[in-house]
């Protein structure tokens, strides 16, 4: 009977420490999205963040990807911040002239 206590105590510490893991991720990610969205609010005018997220809507995993972009290019000072509703409109029309299309033939 105790081999059995024992075990169960043994799971009871792996789940235990494996909750813990998973809230320390989870705050990390939290305060990762927090200093993110203070840097958007910093280097963006209202107008361009307004923007951003109505497309975060149709696409959120794009705009994901477009606000570290965003804020690297600011940090490497290839963009002048406060980002203008203008100037994001001209950085989405250059990352649309990049992306490869493709076409459907119909014989």
């Amino acid at each position: 009977m105790e081999d059995v206590e024992e075990i169960r105590r043994k799971r009871l510490l792996e789940l235990q420490a494996k909750l813990e893991e998973q809230q320390r991720q989870e705050e990390l990610r939290r305060q990762y999205e927090m200093q993110k969205r203070q840097a958007i609010q910093q280097i963006m005018t209202p107008e361009a963040r307004s923007r951003l997220s109505n497309l975060r809507i149709a696409k959120p995993e794009y705009v994901e990807n477009l606000e570290l972009q965003l804020i690297q290019l600011v940090r490497a000072g290839r963009i002048k911040p406060p980002i203008t509703d203008k100037q994001l409109r001209e950085i989405l029309r250059q990352i649309q002239r990049r992306k490869p299309g493709f076409r459907i033939r119909r014989r």
